[in-house]
């Protein structure tokens, strides 16, 4: 039986697949029944596009960190302007419901990220942000599942004692793997427990080394290189509707973290 109230946070470097997995265990979850928020908290946002939302779909939902009525009237401070006082624990429980979107039974919600170059001081932003997705974890009772950013820039400790399971989305390649090490030790020094890899294209012969290489960090799931996810993409299709294989071993990770949380 899945878990009620399942948080899960999934990371990894650029490109490694992590909103493909993201998005099947929303689809996995909905499937059993369960309520399930998916939260995409990554700057290039395409959670969204992966769970099957149209382009329409999605312009209905706005993105948090875009939404400077909201920041200012928050924060008492204007985005983007440097040298201000803001509030450090902004009002947030009534969010959500005003910024989510729904489509085949998942929820989601867009918060976006406002730290890039030329944007000013994204103080006032990143601060809702992160205080949004504590709330989010520790005070809702639905699945949550978190698209994440190559790091943990959202999490505060409030927020890392609520995670479940975080799972970092690995590559084999020295680049992908140096940035899940570092993933994962920015999450143990946050005091998440149970931070676990999912590796992605990755050929059946190489799945040994890459689990040690990894160690400690369990690897709970191997998915080969699968021509069906460059089909999907090109289709405008979901990976959960044209990627058996890929959704197969999402649901052994799945499965592993249901069974360590009912020990």
């Amino acid at each position: 039986m899945p878990v009620k109230g399942l948080k899960i946070a999934v990371s990894g470097k650029g490109g490694v697949g992590k909103t493909t997995i993201a998005s099947i265990l929303c689809r996995l979850l909905a499937e059993k029944g369960v309520q399930v928020l998916a939260v995409d908290a990554d700057p290039d946002a395409n959670l969204g596009m992966a769970l099957g939302y149209t382009a329409a779909e999605l312009a209905q939902g706005r993105t948090i960190a875009h939404d400077k009525a909201l920041i200012k009237a928050r924060t008492g401070a204007e985005p983007g302007e440097p040298g201000q006082w803001f509030t450090l624990n902004p009002r947030v429980s009534d969010i959500p419901e005003q910024y989510i979107v729904s489509h085949h039974g998942v929820r989601l919600l867009q918060m976006g990220n406002m730290s890039k170059g030329g944007s000013g001081c994204a103080c006032a932003e990143n601060t809702l942000l992160k205080t949004l997705l504590n709330h989010l974890m520790v005070e809702r009772d639905e699945a949550i599942i978190v698209d994440m950013e190559a790091g943990v820039e959202h999490l505060g400790r409030g927020t890392a004692q609520a995670v479940d399971a975080f799972i970092v989305v690995v590559e084999p390649g020295q680049r992908s793997m140096a940035t899940a090490r570092t993933v994962a030790r920015l999450a143990a020094d946050l005091g998440i427990e149970r931070v676990y890899a999912v590796a992605n294209k990755v050929a059946p012969d190489h799945v040994a080394a890459l689990k040690e290489e990894l160690l400690p960090m369990p690897l709970i799931a191997a998915i080969g290189y699968a021509p069906s996810a460059v089909q999907a993409d090109f289709q405008g299709k979901t990976p959960y509707e044209l990627c058996p294989e890929i959704v197969a071993e999402v649901q052994k990770a799945l499965d592993y973290i249901e069974a360590v949380l009912e020990k």
